[in-house]
């Protein structure tokens, strides 16, 4: 649940998790912002789905439109403003509640905060993912348009020894982040790793007097 969206976002992923074709998309409108950071986002289509909150004693069900995206993303779906006011639903973000008028009292969703924490922490993982896939791209994309040298190549271009293989950027993404646990986040994962191997450093005078700005 995103109170600060205006819109409910599905991700293609899960849109095909469901077995539902992507034939019964409708044209969607305009591009929207704050899913990819820093990009705007162009779905790919529309589709109304039911959407139930509750338990067999006690639930609703009401349709939404959601906005289908062709990214990826590490939530399921986003359900934003639209399905608040649908549902008249009110949120508590302090206790990770959800309060919601049903046809035999108030319904009520919750979750702990170890699931909030860790769903936050992913999140955060993905857009830094995303964030250095396309600082990549555009180093890459400076490196290729640098000058020629005077046999007519790049100049400081890399030459293979032997044959390369291409390999999609979606598979290499897709590889990457399956095993983005094996890769250091922060110093914490790389214990025993000896100062002189990575340190950061501020190039000072010896004598100099620090100020405060």
């Amino acid at each position: 649940m995103d109170g600060g969206s205006g819109l409910n976002i599905m991700y293609a992923e899960m849109l095909d998790a469901m077995g539902i074709d992507r034939s019964q998309l409708r044209p969607s409108g305009a591009p929207f912002h704050g899913v990819v950071p820093g990009k705007q986002a162009l779905p790919i289509g529309q589709i109304d789905l039911p959407v139930t909150f509750g338990d067999p004693t006690n639930f609703r069900t009401e349709t939404l439109t959601f906005e289908v995206v062709g990214f990826s993303g590490t939530y399921h779906t986003l359900l934003g403003r639209p399905c608040y006011a649908k549902f008249m639903a009110v949120p508590n973000y302090t206790y990770l509640k959800l309060k919601m008028p049903g046809p035999r009292g108030v319904i009520t969703v919750g979750t702990s905060f170890q699931h909030a924490f860790q769903c936050e922490k992913e999140c955060c993982e993905h857009a830094t993912t995303v964030i250095a896939s396309e600082e990549l791209i555009v180093l890459k994309a400076e490196h290729e348009e640098g000058p020629l040298d005077s046999n007519g190549k790049k100049s400081g271009s890399f030459q293979a020894a032997v044959d390369t293989k291409e390999i999609e950027k979606s598979a290499l993404v897709d590889f990457l982040r399956a095993n983005k646990d094996i890769f250091a986040w922060k110093p914490s994962d790389m214990p025993g790793i000896p100062r002189e191997v990575a340190e950061h450093a501020l190039k000072i005078n010896r004598g100099s007097k620090p100020v405060k700005q």
